[in-house]
């Protein structure tokens, strides 16, 4: 019989910090263990050489140019199986910042008197201009979290990202609440999946992992009252990552 080959792996940035490529170049022993049933055959963390043959390709990064559209479009042409790898290829990440004035403000801001040189649209995840068949949320993703959607993808299994918020996760680790240590947490409206990653190294919640689809309205109002915040003080740390998030939970609470 003949020897199936393996499934060939490729890595693409976009706009984006390859902070999520670099936490899958942390894989350590599992990503050897990887390269047993893979072939990368591009990953530029990692190898200098690139084949434009690939099945299944990993996304990082937003789409923010009109090269982007043209480029994600033809990967997602080549590829069998394609995933959104991070906040940025998720829900457009720190790159929405720039989606909250006009794209002539964001270009003079950023370029100064070479602004009308660049080309640049509004940022957008990945899913806004193709299709996408895994997501691994975070800021950067969460390395557990990526091994689970690995495996999934190579058994052609479909992984369901958790519709439910950090805070349930943060309580099932027994956290004390960022709230009583004065400090605004995002986790009691945002996607679980990270186990608390965040909180249970001393930090708080920024949302890096979205809206849940059906965010606890009034418990939330009920927290902004108990600890005298306003919605503003909330909104101003949601919208690090993505400012129609941030729009969706202005909706959500008002």
């Amino acid at each position: 019989m003949k020897k199936q080959s393996k499934p060939k792996l490729a890595f693409f940035d976009f706009t984006d910090c390859e902070g999520c490529q670099l936490q899958f170049a942390n894989l350590g022993g599992v990503l050897l263990e990887l390269v047993e049933l893979v072939d990368i055959v591009n990953f530029r963390e990692i190898m200098s050489e690139a084949i434009e043959d690939y099945d299944i390709a990993f996304i990082e990064g937003s789409i923010t140019t009109d090269n982007d559209v043209l480029r994600i479009k033809k990967i997602r042409e080549k590829a069998k199986v394609l995933v959104a790898l991070g906040s940025c290829a998720a829900i457009a990440g720190v790159n929405g910042i720039k989606n909250r004035s006009s794209l002539d403000t964001a270009k003079t801001i950023v370029y100064g008197d070479k602004a009308e040189l660049i080309n640049t649209i509004k940022a957008m995840p990945v899913h806004e201009v193709v299709r996408v068949d895994y997501t691994i949320n975070g800021c950067p993703v969460y390395i557990p979290e990526v091994i689970s959607v690995v495996k999934c993808l190579l058994m052609g299994k479909p992984y369901i990202v958790p519709n439910y918020s950090v805070c349930t996760e943060c309580k099932m680790n027994e956290n004390v609440c960022r709230y009583e240590k004065d400090q605004e947490c995002m986790g009691t409206v945002t996607r679980a999946g990270c186990n608390s990653w965040c909180i249970n190294n001393g930090n708080r919640c920024y949302g890096c992992r979205g809206l849940v689809d059906n965010p606890a309205a009034n418990a939330q109002k009920d927290i902004l009252n108990k600890y005298g915040l306003k919605l503003e003080d909330v909104l101003k740390h949601f919208t690090l990552y993505n400012d129609s998030m941030g729009e969706k939970y202005d909706q959500e609470f008002k």
